[in-house]
């Protein structure tokens, strides 16, 4: 995978998991809105990975 493609998965499940972080809110579902937060953190790696990848190829680039 490359930087775009992991950066817009991650974006995608942190997108996903506020909306069920809304609607666990918006019901009083406690088990929702924590399912929400774990996909929310789950998005977060990827895009974290595509960050890193992106700096590396910068740093690589550069040489």
């Amino acid at each position: 995978m490359n930087s775009t493609t992991d950066k817009i998965k991650g974006l995608a499940n942190e997108a996903a998991g506020n909306v069920k972080q809304a609607v666990g809110k918006a019901t009083g579902s406690a088990k929702l809105e924590a399912e929400g937060r774990a996909q929310e953190l789950k998005g977060e790696a990827p895009q974290a990975k595509g960050k890193a990848k992106d700096t590396i190829k910068k740093f690589v680039d550069k040489a």
